[in-house]
């Protein structure tokens, strides 16, 4: 045991050194019910939006479920939500255009789409759904 004690003391004392010199005076957590509501007004006119309209409704549902991998992340070029400048050029054409493309499939200069987003289940409805959803966080 006697050969045990000088590493157990040094480890100790390398330990000790790690931490804080000094506590700090006091620990604040972020109150979560005040987040919360800072937070609420910036997401309530989407939802609002999608609440008062049935189709935008149904269509965040097909893209939280289906569109968001891509689109969300911007993978092979597709236009994020909310990206008013690679959606500037794709809102004058409408929204039924624009469906039209992504229930049919294309391969443009800025990326391509597989169709129907590569999700063969979903009706020609549901894809326009979404495109107007889209559409609508991205005016």
């Amino acid at each position: 045991m006697k050969p045990f004690l000088p590493f157990l003391t040094v480890g100790f004392l390398f330990l000790g050194a790690c931490g804080l010199e000094k506590p700090p005076a006091s620990l604040k957590f972020p109150d979560a019910k005040k987040e919360a509501a800072a937070e609420a007004p910036a997401d309530a006119a989407p939802a609002a939006a999608a609440q008062a309209d049935p189709k935008l409704a149904a269509g965040k549902t097909v893209y939280d479920a289906s569109c968001s991998g891509c689109h969300g992340s911007g993978m092979m070029g597709a236009p994020k939500p909310g990206d008013k400048a690679a959606w500037a050029a794709r809102i004058p054409q409408g929204v039924d255009a624009m469906a039209k493309k992504s229930i049919g499939g294309f391969q443009g200069k800025a990326g391509m789409m597989p169709a129907k987003g590569g999700n063969a289940s979903l009706t020609d409805e549901e894809v326009t759904n979404a495109v107007g959803y889209m559409v609508d966080q991205s005016k």
